[in-house]
């Protein structure tokens, strides 16, 4: 017995020994899982207005790694801010609200900086009695056909939150799951891509930046790495090493959640293949881009007003906020928030071209180019777009089995958020959701239906007899 006594006391002696090293010198899978449940649980709290807890349950554990459920957070409303930690107490991490720029990590512990930071705020999703796109109404007479596909959850999918149909410009169908609404901001995730390169092209419009520029960041000077051009980035070609994989611990979760400096950190990263050359999908070059649009539109300031005095009030997109990291550069790869009319604003600009409300906000050349084919990669187009739509391994044309046209093209974000721009159907499909990649969720079926929707709405149309005095 008194053997026994000894090995469970040595045993627990090192539990203890283990427990107090990972207090002190926490692994990167927990701080990195800390700072993944902060984040997220402070911008739902903030933005969204949801109950730290059940955004705790349900977007951070139910579909996330295991390791994820032994996250406790505790929120400070009335500062915007949320304390998550491993079983409490390992691995400690803060996210603090900015105003005007939602939430941030601080993985240095700095929070000084959180109030260093600010930018006009979003003012919250019109209630004008307008029509969509200019106000809050819509008028759904005789869609009754899309309003049909959309009460089909086999074709809206798992966790759906939002679904928005636009046809020929005008709001035609819309559904909600529960706990969402027309009013709740939802965040795109790397849907936020294409709204980064949407900025870019206001910084060259505005005559800051050009396509062509090279010598973009001053630690590239002195070696190859100065010859990537802006074009290079926006097609995912720079040659620079990022590892995307979001299983574990790699280059794209330890720059969201373990570095205050996440611009500083893609920059680092050395050259795998020569600039132009090579395809690599990689969130930092997204944040990439974002610090250099901001390095050249002017000062601190200047630069974090930007996204909302260039584009998102021009769209009306008035729920819009993009984060910045705790450094202030805007996490262009990952974290826009947007009501899923506000999504629709925004893919409508794209399938005009650039203009809105009468005014050319982004040459059409630009926007044209933004969904034509990448050099490298025939799937990608050179303004961070998708040329076919989700699947395990996409290629071109894929979208042509659904019978989507050739000219769709999408933008798409973790977990089931799209946004389906078909330019020669001249409709705009967004689809939010908490839909993982592994239940095989596939919105061409959606948009497919909904196509076909929009064909018997015109036959339909087009079988109405005329009250016209001509026609009498």
């Amino acid at each position: 017995m008194r053997g026994w006594k000894a090995v469970l006391a040595g045993i627990g002696g090192l539990v203890v020994v283990a427990v107090l090293y990972a207090v002190i010198v926490p692994p990167e899978l927990l701080r990195v899982g800390a700072g993944y449940s902060a984040k997220i649980t402070c911008s739902a709290q903030v933005l969204q207005g949801r109950d730290p807890d059940e955004v705790l349950e349900t977007d951070v554990q139910a579909p996330g790694n295991p390791l994820l459920r032994a996250f406790w957070v505790s929120a400070d409303r009335q500062a915007g801010r949320v304390r998550s930690a491993f079983a409490g107490i390992i691995a400690p991490t803060t996210a603090e609200e900015r105003v005007g720029l939602g939430c941030a990590t601080f993985p240095d512990g700095n929070l000084a900086a959180a109030r260093d930071q600010s930018a006009p705020s979003a003012p919250g999703p019109s209630t004008s009695a307008a029509l969509w796109p200019t106000g809050a109404q819509t008028d759904l007479t005789g869609q009754g056909r899309f309003e049909a596909v959309l009460r089909d959850d086999a074709l809206t999918g798992p966790g759906m939150r939002a679904v928005v149909v636009i046809r020929d410009g005008k709001l035609v169908a819309e559904r909600y799951g529960d706990g969402f609404d027309a009013t709740t901001p939802l965040l795109g995730w790397s849907m936020t891509k294409t709204v980064t390169a949407a900025l870019v092209g206001t910084a060259i419009e505005a005559g800051k930046l050009r396509m062509d520029q090279s010598d973009l960041l001053p630690e590239w000077r002195g070696d190859d790495r100065a010859k990537i051009t802006v074009a290079q980035l926006m097609s995912m070609s720079s040659g620079l090493h990022f590892n995307e994989d979001y299983g574990d611990v790699s280059d794209v979760t330890r720059m969201l959640y373990l570095q205050p400096d996440m611009a500083k950190f893609a920059a680092s990263q050395p050259l795998d293949h020569p600039p132009g050359t090579h395809f690599s999908y990689s969130s930092g070059t997204a944040v990439l881009l974002s610090r250099i649009w901001q390095n050249a539109v002017g000062d601190t300031s200047t630069a974090l007003a930007w996204p909302r005095r260039k584009l998102f009030d021009p769209l009306g997109m008035s729920s819009a906020t993009l984060e910045t990291d705790a450094s202030g550069t805007f996490v262009g790869s990952s974290y826009l928030y947007a009501t899923a009319r506000d999504w629709a604003r925004f893919g409508q600009f794209l399938l005009q071209d650039g203009k809105w409300d009468g005014r050319q906000l982004l040459p059409a050349e630009f926007v044209q180019r933004m969904h034509t084919p990448a050099p490298t990669d025939r799937v990608y187009g050179q303004g961070m777009t998708w040329l076919a739509g989700p699947s395990n391994q996409q290629k071109a044309g894929d979208d042509a089995r659904f019978g989507l046209p050739a000219d769709t093209y999408w933008l798409e974000g973790h977990d089931g958020q799209t946004v389906t721009v078909i330019p020669s159907a001249d409709m705009v499909v967004v689809r939010m959701g908490l839909t993982p990649s592994d239940l095989n969720y596939r919105p061409q079926k959606l948009v497919a239906a909904l196509l076909d929707a929009a064909k018997a709405t015109a036959h339909a149309s087009s079988n109405i007899p005329s009250n016209s005095a001509e026609d009498r």
